[in-house]
């Protein structure tokens, strides 16, 4: 999808981090932009830094593990601006510790948002742009913790290796009947964005009341990816890695050259019939 000015745009997560950087710089191609987020105060900040450069842009509150409010979303940019042409499935949290002591609640959340989120996503809208007959693009936001494994991440790494699934599978079905629609997965490594405290956003049903305090070793995860993506890839340069691929079609979109040896020792691992080893963080 090579045209993006006078287009529309839906981005999910896009309060902060690299939701709002591509809702962005999306803008600043001209497009027209419908912004998602479950935080009101920072949804509005988004909305206000894009109109404040004579862009358009309505925020939507959107709770994306709920497929109520992401129709809602996709609702109301219909009734907008008639037409959506890009969807960034992008909403995205973290919990982590050691497997057997996270508590069905953790699993649940980081399902709701990080799979179902998309989800719900392509279940609201790839129905109408289809219907719409244009040119579109969906971008869903997985992580390289989709892609390859690591201690201490069970919920988030199992969420995005189902990101990851739906995602190819989601390409090949529209593929399949012709659809002017392509599709990107980005996997970024690590990137300063808020998602080391995205449980400050944490839907009280997705809380275990009997054990509301974190464990050490759900402790020990939050402040390594607290001190860890603080000096990461900017949002800034990840949004412009997610247009340029749109304007390719090109499906995978990593964020660090690392990726190609890190999918390269996976792949020699599986043929070796071993446990993948550990990726270094970058």
């Amino acid at each position: 999808m090579d045209q993006l000015e006078g287009r529309v745009a839906v981005v999910t997560g896009a309060g902060s981090g690299m939701g709002r950087a591509i809702a962005e710089r999306v803008a600043g191609e001209g497009m027209r932009v419908v912004v998602a987020d479950i935080e009101q105060p920072a949804l509005d900040a988004t909305v206000a830094a894009i109109t404040g450069r004579g862009a358009t842009a309505v925020g939507v509150r959107t709770d994306v593990s709920l497929a109520a409010d992401v129709e809602a979303l996709a609702e109301a940019a219909y009734a907008e601006f008639g037409a959506v042409h890009l969807v960034c499935a992008n909403a995205g949290v973290f919990s982590g510790g050691l497997a057997w002591e996270r508590t069905v609640a953790d699993f649940e959340w980081t399902m709701g948002v990080n799979y179902f989120g998309i989800v719900h996503a392509l279940r609201s809208f790839v129905p109408r742009m289809l219907a719409g007959g244009e040119p579109g693009h969906v971008v869903t936001t997985a992580s390289m913790g989709g892609l390859v494994t690591n201690a201490y991440s069970a919920p988030y790494y199992g969420s995005k290796f189902a990101a990851v699934g739906l995602t190819e599978c989601l390409a090949h079905d529209l593929a399949s009947v012709g659809a002017p629609i392509g599709v990107s997965c980005l996997v970024p490594s690590l990137v300063a964005t808020g998602i080391g405290t995205s449980a400050r956003n944490r839907p009280e049903r997705f809380v275990d009341r009997l054990r509301p305090d974190p464990t050490p070793d759900a402790a020990f995860v939050d402040a390594a990816i607290q001190d860890s993506t603080a000096s990461g890839m900017a949002p800034a340069d990840v949004a412009e890695l997610v247009v340029d691929a749109v304007r390719a079609e090109r499906f995978w979109i990593p964020t660090k050259p690392s990726y190609h040896d890190q999918i390269r020792g996976r792949h020699d691992d599986m043929q070796a019939l071993r446990l993948p080893s550990s990726p270094i963080l970058d």
